[in-house]
């Protein structure tokens, strides 16, 4: 997977939002907000091809967090970032 071109992370008060610039065929009928979790994720594989595998690693460096927990926040997030349309598989 990797994420789609033309977004910016951009702090809003406690979370983040993700800005389009130039981007074609995105649904913007729901705002794409990101906590500080999700921040993270993304900025730690934004432009780079990632897994479910990838996103468990990022995880598991910056939270104290069991592997199977993990994983399952990433197979999640993907899943959320897919239905968005801010990531490509």
């Amino acid at each position: 997977m990797k994420t789609r071109e033309g977004f910016v992370l951009r702090p809003l008060g406690r979370e983040f939002i993700l800005v389009a610039e130039n981007v074609k065929e995105v649904n913007f009928n729901k705002m794409i907000s990101l906590n500080e979790s999700a921040a993270y994720l993304w900025s730690g594989v934004e432009g780079k091809d990632f897994d479910a595998g990838t996103l468990t690693a990022l995880l598991l460096d910056k939270y104290d967090v069991d592997e199977a927990t993990a994983r399952v926040d990433s197979e999640a997030i993907i899943s959320k970032w897919l239905d968005a349309g801010i990531i490509e598989e």
